[in-house]
């Protein structure tokens, strides 16, 4: 057992196997450490998460260590684990994925060898990740050991069905991927009608049938004919009682079904959603993505969902400060500006984050002052505009009691990655307030709020010119990092290379992660070069490393887990820096200290 370094409040703890990790789970499920907030479980790794003020990584690691020795001991005493035999899930399948051959050639099978045994034997579900829905099965046929892709996918579409290492899956939505593809499914493993939404839960078997066979062709008759008869005046609604947590069988046609446009079932309902109140406000513009957001949803990695939430904390918390709102209050987050809306009822609004012009006119289109960071009273006719930044690149717009959303899974925040949350905002949307109020807008701290104190992170928007090494440099944001959990998969070259080279955030970043360019990859270590790395839980602010050596920095819509090694952790104070860094700008990475497994105090391993 290894205890890993990842960031202030996370640990990673690395088992043998799949086996021993489930079972560490079941036991820090029963008598956590006080302070534990969230366990993410993965193929031979647990992501703890933790109040960092009540103990040190070494502290939790000698608990979580007392807590591991005393499961070993009930397991070589005979005691059994505490664990159901979960239902049967049939899945019925075409087994016409791209990269079927190809798995098939590295086995050394034939394409229908691959079928048969894929089809044999149930699979079980041994945790959630990745994506909401996206459930990892083991203990198949031994046979399957696939590495996955060299560069991932950018789009796999919904219902694929993956293999990677010794794990099968299915993909529930569109999402980026890097897994080998086989076969595709109807069946829909998302859907926010059903309770739970996942249609696969740990302890569950999943059987897959092939539907070139007779009982795979009358399985999938089954789901065509469940989902042409949900769809109910443009609603799809669950046909049936889930029976998801029995200990029976139970076919995949019976589960309640979402759409099939890759969505995740909350979008096919929310049209009845909108409440009969009246609205304060009219989207006039949205400029390039405007989102509700609030503090997130964490406690949901069961579901495989992550906590999103707003990217720039500070902001976020600033903006609903300057009206005395609740401090989770939902607002709206904006991409470079762009946005506008009109007021249709007296309120007050306040804009924070990055820093660029505001143009409020009142309804006869006469100027009104306007600045951020301080509040704005609006009336009835006012359009409030918010333009391009000059500094960072997400603004966030609070109203005074905090906009009112239909909250998914106990928050509105939007997930872009997982599809969970309300949709992007439209022009021509009415917007209603909510009563999230704390107290009065206070003037002094409102006062407070414009120091220049509150706004360390924005970054200069002058570019610098790219054929001046020294010129790049010193333009480059210098962001802290923490190293590990795996930054010994890489030799010591590389890790001089990530401090000294400056890395552009590239066009294809956005809410998931920032995606860095360099002129020179990361390389492997020797010993690491061609080796696959089992998923694991992933943190926010992870610097993960694909194979090509091109790091991707992590936001709050990362995935809950991934398969590629993360050579360091963003240190949780530069986190809100990292959301406001456009695309273009270069960055530098400062080690904050050398890498190295946590000690033990007090227990042994």
């Amino acid at each position: 057992m290894r205890f890993l370094p990842v960031t202030a409040g996370a640990l990673l703890v690395e088992l043998p196997d799949l086996p021993r990790t489930l079972a560490l789970l079941r036991a820090l499920q029963a008598g956590p450490p006080e302070g534990v907030t969230e366990v993410i479980p993965a193929a031979r790794t647990l992501l703890i998460h933790y109040e960092p003020w009540r103990f040190d990584d070494a502290q939790l690691a000698a608990a979580v260590a007392a807590i591991a020795q005393k499961a070993q001991s009930a397991a070589e005493s005979g005691a059994p684990p505490e664990e159901a035999a979960g239902a049967l899930v049939q899945i019925p399948v075409r087994y016409d994925g791209e990269d079927l051959a190809e798995v098939a050639a590295h086995l050394g099978l034939s394409a229908a060898q691959v079928i048969a045994r894929h089809t044999a034997q149930p699979w079980q579900v041994a945790f959630a990740g990745f994506a909401p829905g996206f459930a990892y099965l083991s203990g198949g046929d031994a046979v399957f050991d696939v590495p996955r892709r060299a560069s991932p996918r950018t789009r796999i579409p919904a219902g694929s069905v993956g293999l990677a290492g010794t794990f099968s899956a299915v993909y529930p939505r569109a999402t980026p991927g890097g897994w080998q593809l086989i076969g595709t499914t109807d069946v829909p493993m998302w859907d926010l009608a059903r309770t739970p939404p996942a249609l696969l839960q740990p302890g569950q078997r999943v059987q897959f049938v092939d539907v070139a066979t007779e009982e795979g062709e009358a399985l999938q008759r089954e789901v065509v004919q469940q989902r042409s008869a949900l769809v109910i005046g443009g609603c799809l609604t669950a046909a049936a009682e889930d029976d998801s947590h029995c200990g029976g069988s139970m076919r995949a046609g019976s589960a309640a079904v979402a759409d099939d446009a890759g969505g995740d079932g909350q979008s096919a309902c929310r049209a009845g959603d909108e409440k009969a109140v009246a609205h304060v406000f009219e989207v006039v513009a949205t400029g390039l993505q405007a989102l509700f957001q609030d503090a997130g949803r964490p406690g949901q990695a069961r579901q495989g969902v992550s906590a999103s939430g707003a990217l720039d904390a500070t902001a976020f918390r600033v903006a609903n400060q300057l009206l005395g709102n609740e401090a989770d209050a939902t607002v709206i987050e904006l991409l470079h500006g762009g946005f506008a809306l009109r007021a249709l009822a007296r309120t007050v609004v306040a804009v924070t984050g990055a820093t660029g012009p505001l143009d409020l006119k009142d309804a006869s289109g006469v100027p009104l002052p306007a600045e951020r960071h301080v509040p704005l009273a609006m009336e009835p006719g006012d359009v409030l505009t918010v333009g391009a930044p000059e500094r960072g690149l997400r603004s966030y717009l609070a109203v005074r009691g905090g906009f009112d959303v239909v909250p998914v899974l106990g928050s509105s925040a939007t997930d872009t990655l997982a599809g969970v949350g309300p949709e992007p905002l439209r022009v021509g949307q009415g917007l209603a307030v909510g009563q999230r109020i704390r107290g009065a807008v206070d003037a002094a701290e409102a006062g407070m709020a414009k120091l220049e104190t509150l706004l360390p992170h924005l970054p200069d928007s002058v570019q610098p010119d790219l054929r001046d090494a020294d010129a790049v440099r010193r333009h480059a944001i210098v962001l802290d990092l923490v190293l590990g959990p795996h930054t010994d998969w890489f030799d010591d070259e590389s890790l001089e290379l990530l401090q000294q080279q400056c890395w552009q955030v590239t066009q294809q970043s956005n809410r998931v992660g920032l995606r860095l360019l360099g002129e020179k990859p990361l390389q492997r270590a020797a010993g690491f070069q061609g080796r696959e790395l089992p998923s694991e839980g992933t943190a926010l602010g992870a610097l993960q490393v694909p194979a090509n050596g091109q790091p991707v920095l992590f936001l709050a819509d990362h995935p809950l887990t991934g398969g590629y090694p993360v050579i360091g952790c963003l240190a949780p104070h530069h986190l809100d820096l990292a959301a406001q860094l456009p695309p273009g700008v270069f960055v530098r990475f400062k080690v904050m200290a050398p890498f190295a497994e946590i000690p033990l105090e007090g227990a042994g391993a």
